[in-house]
C-alpha cells in the first residue's frame, strides 16, 4: 500500500485529466474507506489533498467537507453495525472473553467517557474502527456519537490540511512523519489488545 503522500498526489494528478470531479470522489472514497479498511493510508490522501489545495487545484472548503464526510460517515456505519447486529450477537452466545457482562460494563464506561474517548480517537491509528464498534455495541447515544465524531474529525483534518498547505514543498518530512508514527503506534495498539487478553485470560482460570 502507497503510504507516500507524494507519490498519491501524482496518482490524483494523473486522475485531474479525467475531471476534477474524479479527484473529489476518490479523496471521498479513501476517506470513507479507511476505516473499513485498516491500515488504509487514508490520512496520506488528507495529506495530499491540503498540498493541491495550496496548490489551487481544489476548493479547501469543498475537499475539507468531504474529508469529514468520508471519515465520519463510515464510522457511523460501523456503529450502526455494531448497534445492529453486534450487540444482539454478543449477548445471544455470552462469549467467555466478551461476556454479557462486558457488554454492561463497556455500556457503563461509554457513559461516563465516551465522550473524551471519541473526541481523541480520530488521533489514535487503529482506534476509532474499534472504538465505533464499541460505541454501537455499547447502544452510546447515536446523536452524541455523530457530534463527538463530528468534532475529532474536524478538528484533526483541519491541522492535517493546514500541515499539508504549510509543508507543500516539503512531502518527504511529511512522509517520514507518517512512517515513523505508523511505526511506534501500531505496534502499541495490537500490544494493549494482547496485554488486554492476557489479563483476560488470567482472571478467567483463576474464577474457574
Amino acid at each position: 500500500m502507497v503510504e507516500n503522500p507524494q507519490q498519491i498526489t501524482q496518482f490524483l494528478d494523473s486522475i485531474f485529466s479525467h475531471g476534477t470531479l474524479w479527484v473529489y470522489l476518490i479523496i471521498l472514497g479513501a476517506c470513507f474507506i479507511e476505516n473499513l479498511f485498516p491500515p488504509f493510508p487514508g490520512d496520506s490522501f488528507i495529506v495530499a489533498a491540503g498540498g493541491l489545495v495550496a496548490a489551487a487545484r481544489l476548493d479547501l472548503y469543498l475537499t475539507f467537507a468531504l474529508v469529514v464526510g468520508g471519515g465520519v460517515s463510515s464510522v457511523m456505519l460501523l456503529y450502526c453495525l455494531g448497534k445492529s447486529y453486534g450487540r444482539s450477537y454478543f449477548l445471544k452466545r455470552n462469549f467467555k472473553y466478551f461476556s454479557a457482562a462486558d457488554i454492561v460494563r463497556m455500556e457503563g464506561h461509554m457513559k461516563k467517557w465516551g465522550g473524551i474517548i471519541l473526541i481523541f480517537s480520530r488521533f489514535v491509528v487503529g482506534f476509532r474502527s474499534a472504538i465505533a464498534l464499541a460505541a454501537g455495541i455499547g447502544r452510546y447515544h447515536a446523536a452524541k456519537m455523530l457530534l463527538y465524531s463530528l468534532i475529532s474529525y474536524i478538528i484533526f483534518v483541519g491541522l492535517l490540511i493546514y500541515m499539508a498547505m504549510v509543508l507543500v514543498e516539503n512531502y518527504n518530512r511529511i512522509a517520514y512523519f507518517f512512517r515513523t508514527y505508523n511505526t511506534i503506534v501500531w505496534p502499541l495498539v495490537i500490544a494493549l489488545v494482547i496485554t488486554y487478553i492476557v489479563h483476560r485470560f488470567l482472571r478467567l482460570r483463576k474464577k474457574a
